[in-house]
C-alpha cells in the first residue's frame, strides 16, 4: 500500500539509528532528503541505495503536490531530516498535511528528537513543558520572548551556537537573571555536554567559552523554586 514514512535520524550517534528506520528506507521507492549530501553519508554507512530526492524548506512549497501524486500513484516515500525526526523544526508539516488532504497514509517511525534528552538532563521539571523550537532570528525575537515571561511550564528552545549567549541574555531580560535554566550540546556525540544553573551563570559561562554544534536551552517556567 502506498504510504509516507517519516524516519528519524540519529542526531549525533549513527548508532542511534534503528533497525526499524533501516529496513524502511531500504524498501521503500524512494527517499525525500532535507540535504542529500548529509543523507548521502547516512545511507552510505548503512548500505542503503541512494534513490534520494531534495525536499527542503525552499523548494517544498512547489513540490508538495507532486510527491504526493507520486505515492497516489502507488510508490512508498519516506521523509528525513538532516537529523532528528521530521517536521520538527524541520520540513515535513506542509507534505504531511497534504498527504492527509488526499488520503494518504502517514506513519512516523519512533526514535531520536534533540528535545528530550536535553530535557530528560536538565535537571527541571518534565512533567509538563512546552516546545518552542527556533527563536525568529530577527523580527519579532523580543516579543516572542516577552509573550512567554508568565509560561509556568518548562521551555525548551533550540538555538545556534552563535546566537547562544544573545539568547540567554534575552532571557534573563524578560524572565529574570535569576531563573533556572540548562544548556546542552553534541547531543549523543563525543563531545556532549550540559551545563546547569541560572540564567546569569550560564551567560557567564559561555561569554567565556566559544561553542559548537547544535544547541538545546531548557528554560524552568515562572515561579519554579
Amino acid at each position: 500500500m502506498s504510504k509516507l514514512y517519516l524516519v528519524p535520524t540519529p542526531v549525533g550517534n549513527l548508532e542511534d539509528m534503528t533497525f526499524r528506520a533501516i529496513k524502511v528506507l531500504k524498501e521503500v521507492d524512494f527517499i525525500l532528503a532535507e540535504d542529500t549530501r548529509t543523507s548521502g553519508f547516512l545511507l552510505r554507512h548503512f548500505e542503503i541505495p541512494a534513490k534520494m530526492f531534495s525536499h527542503h524548506k525552499f523548494n517544498e512549497h512547489k513540490s508538495v503536490e507532486h510527491i504526493a501524486d507520486k505515492i497516489l500513484a502507488g510508490e512508498t516515500a519516506a521523509l528525513i531530516s538532516d537529523a532528528g525526526t521530521p517536521s520538527i523544526s524541520d520540513p515535513g508539516f506542509l507534505l504531511v498535511r497534504t498527504c492527509i488532504e488526499k488520503n494518504i497514509t502517514v506513519e512516523c517511525l519512533p526514535g531520536a528528537t534533540a528535545f528530550v534528552p536535553a530535557l530528560a538532563v536538565s535537571g527541571l521539571p518534565s512533567d509538563r513543558f512546552c516546545f518552542e523550537g527556533f527563536l525568529p532570528q530577527k523580527k519579532g525575537r523580543n516579543k516572542k520572548v516577552q509573550s512567554l515571561a508568565d509560561e509556568e511550564r518548562t521551555m525548551i528552545f533550540y538555538e545556534s551556537p552563535f546566537r547562544l549567549v544573545k539568547a540567554l541574555e534575552l532571557f534573563a531580560e524578560y524572565f529574570g537573571s535569576e531563573r533556572k535554566a540548562s544548556v546542552t550540546r553534541e547531543i549523543s556525540k563525543l563531545h556532549e555536554e550540559t551545563i546547569r544553573g541560572t540564567l546569569s551563570e550560564l551567560i557567564e559561562h559561555f561569554t567565556l567559552k566559544t561553542v559548537k554544534g547544535e544547541i538545546v536551552i531548557v528554560v524552568g517556567g515562572n515561579n519554579i523554586s
